[in-house]
């Protein structure tokens, strides 16, 4: 594709970005995924303190929400919400960024990768409102892949990859790169508070991800498809560790942290 062609796609994305109501609702998307996240870590906390169970993953969450007096209406608005943030993430993708030719590939890869999540949990919540779909497909295909040997390569490089976005997300969190997604920040006492919900939310929600990693790659070199259930599997993992009921309630109030900022998010994101 030539230079003017570029351009005058990137153009087009940015004149997109315009419209008000998209960014209103891709807004509305940080805010239902910092919904889940809470969900999320209310369920893990449940599950360390033996108050309870359910899933600890975004299908439990949607789950968990669905069960609540206007809970279908929410969830039929995140499905709205997340495909908005997706689309987004897209244009964001074709619009690019100033910088060189290494920062306008980075930043075109990040946005690609975080229009398939948040599409995808768009589905994922279409499925759980809907009554349609089930966990059971991600579970066979997994099973399917692991059943040869190069599908057993391609689960173990998600599994690095995986593992990878978790150590990203404490490094992040860790040292306040989040703060970079945001513009107009919160001043004084929120915005101090959102720097530590940041902070906690990240660091928890990395520590995850990394387990889970670790835990489709074991996968991989086991042929052994449970081990890579997914989030529920890998805060279960934690929590089965010494000290795992601290550790998993621990991480479960980081989770929900990572929620309360993403509500913040959805306020001052850069956008």
């Amino acid at each position: 594709m030539s230079t003017g062609s570029n351009r005058t796609t990137s153009g087009t994305a940015q004149r997109l970005q315009q419209s008000k109501g998209l960014r209103a609702l891709a807004r509305a998307g940080y805010a239902v995924s910092g919904l889940l996240h809470i969900m999320i870590g209310v369920i893990a906390v449940r599950i360390a303190t033996g108050s309870g169970g359910g899933e600890a993953d975004q299908t439990g969450a949607l789950q968990e929400v669905a069960s609540t007096t206007g809970g279908a209406f929410v969830l039929w608005f995140a499905v709205v919400a997340f495909a908005a943030l997706g689309v987004w993430q897209v244009l964001e993708a074709v619009a690019g960024t100033s910088g060189d030719a290494k920062d306008q590939a980075t930043f075109r890869a990040k946005s690609v990768g975080k229009a398939v999540i948040y599409l995808a949990l768009g589905v994922l919540t279409f499925q759980v409102v809907s009554g349609s779909g089930s966990g059971g497909g991600q579970d066979s295909l997994t099973a399917s892949l692991l059943a040869n040997g190069a599908g057993r390569v391609l689960v173990g490089v998600v599994g690095v990859g995986i593992a990878a976005a978790g150590v990203y997300h404490v490094v992040k969190g860790w040292k306040k790169w989040f703060l970079r997604d945001l513009e107009g920040n919160a001043k004084g006492q929120v915005g101090n508070a959102v720097v530590v919900l940041g902070r906690v939310g990240y660091i928890a929600k990395g520590i995850a991800l990394a387990v889970l990693g670790v835990l489709v790659v074991t996968a991989a070199a086991t042929a052994d498809p449970e081990k890579a259930s997914g989030l529920d599997t890998a805060l279960r993992t934690i929590g089965a560790q010494p000290f795992g009921a601290f550790l998993l309630t621990a991480t479960g109030v980081g989770f929900a942290a990572y929620g309360v900022y993403s509500f913040a998010r959805a306020r001052y994101a850069r956008m």
